[in-house]
């Protein structure tokens, strides 16, 4: 099943992005591009939520809505 995870991602002074999460704790991923570093924070989450399922139930994410907004990223 899909869930929505909200995840921030700042620019770091070395060049690099981190991504870190409210909504599930311990996902932090760092990447050279925006793109590399959403794939990461991707597996990391999957590798997190596979774990604590194990564990307990996670109500606390969102299921994917039918309608949702995605902040669309377009170089120019």
């Amino acid at each position: 099943m899909e869930r929505l995870l909200n995840i921030h991602i700042e620019k770091l002074p070395e060049d690099v992005y981190l991504a870190t999460s409210d909504d599930l704790q311990g996902l932090v991923a760092q990447g050279r591009t925006v793109a590399e570093t959403l794939e990461i924070a991707r597996d990391v989450a999957r590798k997190l939520l596979e774990a604590q399922s194990q564990d307990q139930e996670l109500d606390y994410l969102q299921p994917i809505a039918e309608q949702f907004n995605y902040p669309l990223l377009v170089d120019q």
